[in-house]
């Protein structure tokens, strides 16, 4: 390093003398290898120096490193070696130079990049002319740099080279993000395109694909066993056959778009369907019902239908149909009739077909069991055929009626394995068919037995003619209006949700009608939805009379009611639809001068349809909303100031008696609970405590009979037959 002589020749100002050798200038070039503790202590005693020496030099000074800021120019390029040393020892990436560091050269590159870390350190701020006024020697460096005029368009023409590549790469990156973007995009596109199999387009697409299929099932045998049925209508038979086949084919299409649920969510990835089909086998006997087995028309002709076999294969789509449609249909009893129907029709029309080529293979009229001769004319049209072969294989399945008996081997066998299956099968069909008008009537017989049950119970108690009329009337008015069915014993299935749903579309409309609770919380009205009863009144039944206590409220749905006269003639008012009355005594709102007994007496004209909500289940449900309750009581405070029915004095007296008595009664459960269940831990207490007590009693005598060792061998064995038990 080169030696640096301080000499105070001026009071609080340093004077510095530098001598420099070409030694000492490689040991300054070979500083690098120097740790980076001490780089930084260096640094920071030549930052000290720079700043005092820079206050004095002048702007006329040489740029050599003899002379006065010597020592700032040589500090500088300590400073320099300094940075680019830290730099490579810990392997950062240098940016490119910019446009000033440029003009400035070579030589001063990284002196400058270095001032302005210095400048930052001290805190130093910078003109917007670019150099700052207390740094002289940097203006003389930028000023007097040795470059050439060349030298800066050569580095101009860099500088706008890496400009152009730069702005190159951001277009590329541009693109590249584009492309990404892109790709997203096709990703959600293919991801859309998948089919809810709980949807209407699947189950419409279901019946568009089961009626290829039940075409090949019903005509594809006829025409193989039938030939002037094949012959006859060779073009609309490959027509129909072909668009079967589309059909087919676009079902693949939709097989493997059909999503499935995983976790509770509908599966949308593409190669996750495509796996999931191709590995049922229903993926196998799909491809297998499109193998071109018609090809063979080739060779063999066009009167070979029976190459179709194969797409008879498909059957599972139709029973995927039925299934679906009975989900869907209003009428599911009539529906599988009607498929049990259908059933029955296909195994007696494949058995007539079956019957009939058996016969052409043995030769028709060649005994009495086989089809006639059809060189009869009579036996020779295709209709008189078909339906003969018909009529024997119901007559055979069914087992009702005689038949042409058996005359060969082979005849006998047909004729036995048919008996099997029509025994076996009709068995079932029977069975089912017993089962489906059971349950069609399982209702009716239901409501039968307890008409007859609370018949037999008048008839006993001997109640009068008149009011017996009036009871089955009763019950004949709710079985052709169909209300017998008891809400809550169909719902009890589902969850609290779909019931609240339910409830709610059934009756909240009906429910916002009354007017202390148009403007209850939401929750609440979910609450009283599902707590309202329906009920039916007869003709000339008192709903409410006159001083009767209010335990509920009624809400008219449909019928009509009339406010009468104690003498049950004179109607004041007729309420009809959407009416309601009871609201205000179920509140039980102190100062009421009826309290919460009625004040009028209503009467049902005709049939009349309500809903009924008790006090008890309004308490119930305004236990969880204090403040709703409030309302509620307010608004019928209102309500009975208006009519002038309300004792304000009694209002304002303070908490009814009652109110208080019951406050009370709660209390004193609450006590007598707390009492059992502290009565119980205190119990347990003494008893824990009094099996420490024995233990330490026992361990004071051990310790004076033996002593304070005898304590911990003791414990040993104790703990032996302990650990021997566990093994």
């Amino acid at each position: 390093m080169a030696k640096i002589n301080t000499q105070h020749s001026y009071p609080g100002m340093h004077r510095l003398s530098v001598r420099t050798t070409d030694e000492d200038i490689e040991r300054i070039e070979n500083g690098c290898i120097r740790i980076h503790s001490l780089c930084e202590d260096a640094s920071s005693e030549l930052q000290r120096v720079i700043s005092v020496e820079g206050r004095h030099v002048s702007e006329s000074q040489t740029s050599s490193f003899t002379g006065r800021g010597a020592m700032a120019r040589l500090s500088r390029f300590v400073i320099s070696v300094r940075s680019w040393a830290t730099r490579h020892m810990h392997h950062e990436d240098q940016r490119p130079d910019s446009f000033l560091e440029r003009i400035r050269g070579p030589e001063l590159i990284e002196v400058s990049s270095r001032q302005s870390n210095i400048r930052s350190f001290l805190g130093i701020r910078e003109h917007p002319g670019g150099v700052n006024s207390h740094w002289p020697f940097a203006r003389f460096n930028v000023n007097y740099s040795n470059n050439t005029n060349e030298d800066k368009k050569e580095e101009k023409k860099e500088v706008k080279e890496e400009k152009k590549e730069e702005k190159k790469e951001e277009k590329k990156e541009e693109k590249k993000d584009d492309k990404k973007d892109d790709k997203k995009k096709e990703e959600k596109k293919k991801e859309i395109f998948v089919i809810d199999p709980s949807s209407n387009i699947y189950y419409n697409w279901l019946t568009i694909i089961a009626a290829p299929v039940f075409y090949n099932w019903c005509m594809l045998v006829c025409r193989a066993c039938f030939d002037e049925l094949q012959v006859d209508h060779v073009k609309l038979w490959l027509f129909l056959d072909y668009i079967s086949d589309v059909i087919y084919v676009l079902d693949m299409f939709v097989r493997f778009r059909t999503g499935f649920l995983e976790q509770g969510l509908l599966v949308q990835d593409e190669k996750k369907l495509r796996d999931h089909y191709t590995k049922t086998l229903q993926f196998k006997l799909d491809v297998l019902s499109l193998l071109p087995t018609d090809l063979a028309y080739l060779k063999l002709g066009l009167n070979y239908p029976e190459l179709r076999f194969n797409r008879l294969l498909r059957i599972s789509r139709l029973f995927e149909f039925f299934d679906r449609t009975e989900t869907r249909t209003n009428y599911p009893n009539m529906f599988r009739i009607g498929n049990l129907v259908l059933y029955i029709l296909i195994i007696i029309h494949w058995n007539a077909c079956i019957y009939f080529a058996i016969s052409k293979l043995i030769g028709f009229g060649t005994d009495s069991w086989v089809y006639p001769n059809v060189s009869i004319p009579e036996y020779g049209r295709l209709s008189r055929k078909y339906i003969y072969s018909l009529y024997w294989s119901t007559l055979t399945l069914t087992t009702i009626g005689e038949t042409p008996p058996p005359v060969k081997d082979e005849e006998y066998l047909f004729v036995v394995i048919d008996f099997l299956v029509g025994v076996l099968i009709f068995a079932t069909i029977v069975g089912n068919v017993g089962s489906m008008i059971s349950n069609m009537n399982a209702s009716r017989a239901e409501f039968q037995a307890k008409v007859d049950s609370i018949k037999q119970y008048m008839h006993f108690r001997k109640v009068t003619k008149d009011l017996e009329a009036r009871v089955i009337k009763w019950f004949d008015y709710l079985w052709t209006n169909k209300k017998t069915v008891d809400e809550k014993e169909v719902l009890k299935n589902l969850p609290d949700k779909l019931k609240a749903e339910i409830a709610i579309n059934v009756h909240l409309d009906t429910l916002k009608k009354v007017r202390i609770f148009q403007d209850c919380e939401a929750g609440l009205l979910i609450e009283l939805v599902l707590k309202l009863k329906p009920t039916v009144f007869s003709p000339g039944d008192y709903i409410c009379k006159k001083g009767d206590i209010g335990r509920e409220m009624y809400i008219i749905k449909e019928g009509k009611l009339a406010v009468v006269a104690d003498d049950g003639i004179t109607q004041f008012v007729v309420l009809s639809d959407g009416s309601y009355f009871g609201e205000i005594s179920i509140l039980n709102i102190k100062g009421s001068k009826s309290g919460n007994r009625r004040t009028a007496n209503i009467r049902s004209i005709g049939y009349s349809d309500l809903f009924c909500l008790s006090k008890d289940d309004l308490m119930e449900a305004l236990t969880e909303y204090p403040e709703a309750k409030k309302a509620l009581e307010e608004k019928g405070r209102q309500i009975l100031m208006k009519d002038n029915l309300i004792d304000e004095e009694a209002a304002k007296a303070g908490a009814d008696p009652k109110d208080l008595e019951e406050k009370i009664e709660r209390l004193e459960t609450a006590l007598d609970t707390l009492q059992t269940r502290f009565a119980r831990l205190l119990a347990e207490y003494t008893s824990s405590q009094q099996k420490v007590k024995q233990r330490l009693a026992s361990v004071e005598t051990r310790v004076k009979k033996y002593g304070s060792g005898t304590l911990s061998t003791g414990e040993t064995e104790a703990e032996k037959p302990e650990e021997e038990k566990k093994q």
